[in-house]
């Protein structure tokens, strides 16, 4: 018998499949350059899944994004118990809006504040931006131009007549002047602006950040308010706009980003939807749509409009599609993004227990947060 040994068959070693690729980590969510001057829209959708013990707030929280911002996006989700590996999408695109892009901008709509940096010669123009709570039904966060007039860390906060009176009615009765420390509503920062009782604030309940839920002021996150409170100057420009349909352009094509009509919108968007929307298109776009020979599609835009995900869909080029939008995202690590304010463990989001007893005082008139106006019939 031969013993070489050649002559026995070799065991044949199967190397192991590849582990499978994980998700990227996530993009950043606040801080933007413009590529160019013909530039309407900032970031991207990215799509994640949820843990078992994960809610969609805390998701929100993560990817520093409002509580009406992604409900909007993910109607089919439930809040409270999206499911272990259930993807949830982000809504961290944004059309800016149809404002001069200098100062401050705030899109009551959108809750959302955009900060244009200061811009540099030879520069790109670069932008912050940051979800916010806005006044509730009845207490509505005033439109127009202002500016900031001082600002103030650690603030004392006296609450106005009207506000003392409210909380009476609710069996509650508040001091004449609330100091610094975790029981002030401003928080621990605030930016005071050329409109007497109106400012821009952090807050002790970061749960009311994406929600209509303060007396008129506009509230951030605590990290975020810090960040603005060193980025915004005294004496810097706030524009607060109500624009629930923006337009915008994106590698030559038109988009349309359609978000919830505020219930106390004195427009009626119901009858004269066509008209309040040909209005929501900036004379720049018409002018480079009747430049290019294009129009766009009130079909798509009436679809968009009747049903908003918060999400910019193109417009021009055939029929716009979320879904395949959607399809296309990247698919990213449930993560705090590189480069966010937060620190992924300070003021934890709150359970749906204390999320509801944050709405106990709402306006009466005011519906929950999952009810919503819709723009078209």
């Amino acid at each position: 018998m031969d013993s070489s040994p050649w002559s026995k068959k070799r065991a044949v070693v199967v190397a192991p499949p590849p582990p499978p690729a994980a998700d990227p980590a996530p993009v950043a969510t606040q801080r933007f350059e413009l590529a160019s001057d013909d530039e309407d829209i900032v970031g991207v959708v990215q799509v994640t899944k949820a843990s078992k013990e994960d809610t969609l707030t805390d998701i929100a929280r993560r990817f520093n994004v409002g509580y009406e911002e992604i409900v909007r996006a993910n109607p089919d989700v439930d809040p409270w118990v999206p499911g272990e590996g259930r993807e949830v999408i982000v809504p961290t695109r944004y059309i800016l809006p149809n404002a001069p892009r200098t100062g401050v901008v705030i899109n009551v709509a959108a809750m959302r504040l955009f900060y244009f940096e200061p811009r540099e010669k030879n520069q790109p123009q670069v932008v912050y931006t940051y979800p916010i709570g806005i006044g509730k039904v009845g207490w509505a966060t005033p439109e127009g131009v202002t500016k900031v007039t001082r600002r103030k860390k650690d603030p004392t906060w006296t609450p106005p007549v009207s506000v003392r009176r409210e909380h009476r009615k609710n069996g509650e009765d508040l001091p004449a002047v609330v100091g610094p420390g975790p029981d002030n509503p401003l928080g621990r920062h605030a930016l005071y602006l050329g409109w007497p009782s109106y400012l821009v604030h952090g807050t002790n309940k970061p749960a009311g950040v994406g929600l209509r839920s303060s007396h008129g002021c506009i509230r951030l996150f605590p990290e975020d308010i810090a960040a603005l409170f060193e980025q915004v100057p005294n004496g810097a420009a706030v524009r607060v706009v109500n624009q629930p349909f923006v337009f915008g352009w994106h590698a030559g094509e038109l988009h349309l980003q359609a978000y919830d009509v505020l219930e106390d919108d004195p427009r009626d968007w119901q009858k004269a939807r066509r008209k309040l929307l040909s209005r929501a298109l900036a004379d720049r776009i018409e002018k480079k749509l009747k430049e290019r020979g294009e129009t766009v599609d009130w079909e798509v835009i009436s679809k968009i409009a009747h049903e908003p995900h918060g999400i910019p869909v193109a417009i021009v080029a055939g029929e716009a599609s979320l879904e395949q939008l959607v399809a296309a995202a990247p698919r990213v690590r449930n993560e705090v993004p590189a480069g966010a304010t937060w620190d992924g463990a300070s003021d934890l989001p709150v359970d749906e227990a204390e999320f509801r007893e944050l709405l106990s005082d709402r306006d009466p008139q005011s519906p929950g947060p999952s009810a919503r106006k819709p723009a078209t019939p």
